[in-house]
């Protein structure tokens, strides 16, 4: 092998290219990536600025504003919160921690694609579940786990499908996982869903010795600009990443903002208010000038292009981007014909099934 090879694995991984809007100088609706069409907190703006003057100096290393913050709001033990640069970096953590060359992770068909990538940079080997209908299987994923398997991955609810499992699957799909196996949840888009029979975890993190939930300031709280995510497990599971984590992962402006931004319950409830009002108004569109919507919970719905020998994503994807629109396609999910759309303001919301109608009419 070549001296500067990369390891196998590494080598498997497909760089992430977030979709760009060309730099023409147009006005770009960007419905590709998942964030918050309200922007973020003003109480977390006001907290970012107040924090510019402290940039010489490096962040607070133990995260305590921000870790106690998380604690009250959640009523959670603050000794068992752990931040991150963003959801995804302790994604990588726990990987790196608990798994390496030998070892199994599983993870369930469209799961969000971060856990594929944190699999192959560590080493160790992705074992992938079928699902059902754009839904979990949990007894698939308890029929592939093993020996070998040192961590399971879900993403509940799930991007990009948009759909989540109740709880009590949840508590199925722990109690079939080996003793040995760590069940990582990655409550991402929690905040969105309030189903009475779903929970982000933090019950079960509670009642087990194997359980990590994760979640994230992108969605809600619009901070996917400052990378802040933060996990909630185990003692143990919570020292290893601390052990591994860079001392000042999280900057200071972003620790600042993210502990401004879980005080501000006016701001969230207006986006929740927001996301209740479009989520169902655009699936309906979306339905009604020709395309299949799945079921969503989430922030953004999952869209399949109807089968035309003369039509097909690329070309609603080029029609879209000619009217200064942008989506997400998801062909890397194993579906080439669906697209992943965000809901955005009113008007953004409008515009978009004007230039769908344009094209599918």
């Amino acid at each position: 092998m070549d001296l500067l090879s990369p390891r196998p694995g590494v080598v498997q991984i497909k760089p992430y290219r977030p979709t760009r809007p060309p730099k023409d100088g147009r006005r770009w609706i960007d419905l590709s990536l998942t964030q918050n069409p309200l922007g973020p907190s003003p109480a977390a703006l006001a907290a970012y600025r107040n924090a510019a003057g402290q940039i010489h100096r490096y962040p607070d290393w133990s995260q305590d504003s921000l870790r106690h913050a998380i604690a009250r709001r959640y009523a959670i033990d603050v000794e068992r919160v752990v931040c991150t640069a963003g959801s995804e970096e302790l994604i990588h953590l726990v990987t790196q921690a608990f798994a390496g060359p030998g070892d199994e992770v599983l993870c369930h068909e469209r799961g969000y694609r971060g856990f594929l990538k944190a699999i192959r940079a560590s080493g160790a080997t992705a074992v992938v579940a079928a699902e059902r209908d754009m839904v979990v299987d949990v007894q698939a994923m308890i029929d592939r786990a093993n020996e070998r398997t040192r961590i399971c991955f879900l993403a509940n609810p799930n991007n990009p499908t948009g759909t989540y499992i109740p709880a009590e699957y949840v508590q199925r799909l722990r109690a079939g996982l080996p003793p040995h196996t760590l069940l990582v949840l990655d409550s991402a888009y929690a905040d969105y869903c309030r189903r009475p029979d779903y929970s982000d975890g933090t019950e079960i993190v509670e009642t087990s010795d194997n359980v990590l939930m994760i979640r994230t300031f992108s969605k809600m709280h619009g901070l996917a600009g400052l990378r802040v995510g933060w996990g909630y497990g185990p003692a143990a599971v919570v020292e290893a990443v601390n052990a591994i984590r860079g001392a000042f992962n999280v900057a200071t402006p972003a620790q600042a903002a993210a502990t401004a931004a879980l005080g501000d319950a006016e701001h969230e409830e207006a986006t929740y208010a927001h996301n209740a009002e479009w989520l169902p108004w655009l699936s309906r569109e979306l339905e009604r000038v020709g395309l299949r919507v799945y079921p969503s919970v989430c922030n953004f719905v999952l869209a399949r292009v109807p089968t035309d020998p003369s039509l097909g994503v690329q070309a609603v994807i080029d029609h879209l981007a000619g009217r200064g629109i942008l989506v997400k396609p998801v062909a890397d999910y194993g579906l080439p014909d669906c697209l992943r759309i965000t809901v955005g303001r009113e008007e953004e919301n409008k515009l978009l099934v004007a230039a769908l109608a344009e094209i599918l009419g």
